[in-house]
């Protein structure tokens, strides 16, 4: 798999829009998802989007972050990842498991959850 980093802000790594052969929206989540400790599907404007990046950097998390707006089949993975919780953008990833939406990443932060889901998944170290 092919990164890029943001010219303008430095959230982790940004995976490169791919070639997936025609593959199913939510079987390509899956594949994504297991292939980085910490994976976020995000929208370049979305403050939400942002919001959860700067919580994981700022954690000192480097997360694989896929925009999808930049992406040719973003939208269908958008649609499919709206269908599976009922809610859009930003989508999380830990350790290859659905974590969810911003609510649930903010409230696993705030119960103490977070810190051990990232320590098991190999993205934190402390």
């Amino acid at each position: 798999m092919m990164y890029y980093q943001s010219q303008a802000q430095n959230w982790g790594f940004y995976a490169q829009p791919g070639r997936d052969g025609g593959e199913d929206p939510l079987q390509r989540v899956a594949r994504l998802a297991s292939e980085s400790a910490v994976v976020i599907f995000s929208l370049t404007g979305c403050c939400m989007c942002h919001a959860v990046k700067r919580l994981f950097c700022g954690m000192g998390v480097n997360p694989t972050v896929y925009e999808l707006d930049m992406d040719p089949r973003g939208k269908e993975i958008e649609r499919a990842l709206s269908r599976l919780l009922g809610s859009s953008v930003p989508v999380v990833f830990i350790g290859g498991k659905l974590i969810g939406a911003m609510d649930r990443v903010m409230a696993s932060h705030i119960n103490g959850t977070l810190v051990p889901l990232l320590k098991e998944a190999g993205a934190l170290w402390l």
